[in-house]
């Protein structure tokens, strides 16, 4: 019976891993995101990894020589639970690529607690009891806040969890 299992890659090497193991006939499967990065005052648009370090074979452990995934190009090792690999719950796969755009990246739910503009309160932290705008979060599910602070508008980034809706 076929399954997913966790291939842990060697830092920044999933590309090449991936691949490997579809050069070798393996089925493999590296979701990826778009992310934003800012880099000398300029911001691109990045594909990434979604597990960095990490990404999905199938094969059928009965049937397939799977040992010679531990040895591509790429790849760290197999995922194991003792010497047998860890199969991946059913599931799981199909679920991140249900969640693919038609250009083939996971589009991540982004849960917006506020909308755009909002005033909001910082609850907790150093910058406890302060009013702001609310502008977005960011990768990190932090909450990019706009505040009035020396008579001058500061963007400041602070989790979640410390920041309420204006009273």
């Amino acid at each position: 019976m076929r399954r997913w299992y966790v291939v842990n890659t060697k830092p920044r090497a999933e590309g090449t891993a991936l691949f490997h193991l579809l050069r070798q006939g393996f089925e493999a499967y590296l979701p990826r995101l778009i992310m934003r990065r800012r880099h000398a005052r300029r911001v691109d648009t990045v594909p990434v990894p979604l597990f960095p370090g990490y990404l999905f074979v199938a094969f059928d452990f009965e049937r397939t020589r799977w040992r010679s995934v531990g040895g591509t190009f790429g790849v760290n090792r197999l995922i194991c639970h003792g010497d047998l690999p860890a199969p991946m719950p059913e599931g799981i796969v199909e679920e991140i690529r249900g969640r693919e755009d038609d250009e083939g990246f996971v589009l991540l739910a982004v849960d917006r607690p506020f909308e755009k503009g909002a005033h909001i309160e910082i609850a907790e932290g150093p910058l406890a009891e302060a009013h702001g705008i609310f502008e977005c979060m960011d990768s990190r599910e932090r909450v990019v806040v706009l505040l009035n602070l020396l008579g001058r508008e500061v963007r400041t980034r602070v989790p979640l969890g410390w920041v309420q809706a204006a009273a």
